[in-house]
């Protein structure tokens, strides 16, 4: 058995950004499979209303998101445009090459979650994506075309079918694991493989 963690994401959501910055202080020897989702296309499938959509439930998630934060001395900023559309950010990621991966993850969730961007505009991507090297008229062009839109739209299947409902979920060892407060149970699963 192959000894990783799926980490299953959307930079829109703000329990993602969470569980990112813990992921980041994890050991470098830890393999972590990166696996974008659309989280709006996501709760279409299960026929789940976002949290963002259910003003007590919003009121809390933000409170909570700042206590998370606060708690873990992780800087976070509630993003006075959420929700977003991730649409053209969770397409880009299957856009760029192997090398820029972890410096858009990064850039992308900083972008929304610290410096409150609204990341769904050409116009506030375009320097980001210099920020990430990345050539900003393929990126742009690519993410219209058909085979990337499929891409997006097969991870997102793939993760419903596996039982995934909401960002961030961890899989390890094909258990699943859903919320930032739990990863510290997948990496449990994860130390039980040899």
């Amino acid at each position: 058995m192959t000894k990783e963690l799926d980490f299953y994401f959307d930079f829109i959501s703000p329990y993602t950004y969470l569980a990112y910055k813990k992921i980041q202080s994890l050991p470098k020897n830890i393999k972590i499979n990166y696996k974008p989702i659309l989280l709006g296309g996501l709760h279409n499938l299960e026929g789940i209303t976002a949290p963002a959509f259910i003003r007590p439930k919003l009121k809390h998630m933000i409170n909570d998101c700042l206590l998370i934060a606060k708690k873990n001395n992780f800087y976070f900023k509630w993003n006075s445009k959420f929700p977003i559309n991730s649409l053209n950010i969770m397409r880009g990621y299957f856009v760029i090459n192997l090398k820029n991966k972890d410096k858009y993850i990064e850039t992308m969730f900083n972008a929304y979650w610290k410096d409150d961007l609204d990341i769904s505009k050409e116009e506030i991507l375009k320097p980001l994506l210099d920020q990430c090297k990345i050539d900003k008229n393929i990126f742009f062009k690519t993410i219209k075309d058909f085979v990337i839109k499929e891409n997006l739209k097969e991870a997102t299947k793939n993760a419903h079918e596996k039982g995934i409902f909401g960002a961030p979920t961890f899989i390890v060892n094909n258990k699943i694991f859903w919320g930032q407060d739990r990863l510290e149970f997948a990496l449990d699963e994860y130390n039980k493989i040899d």
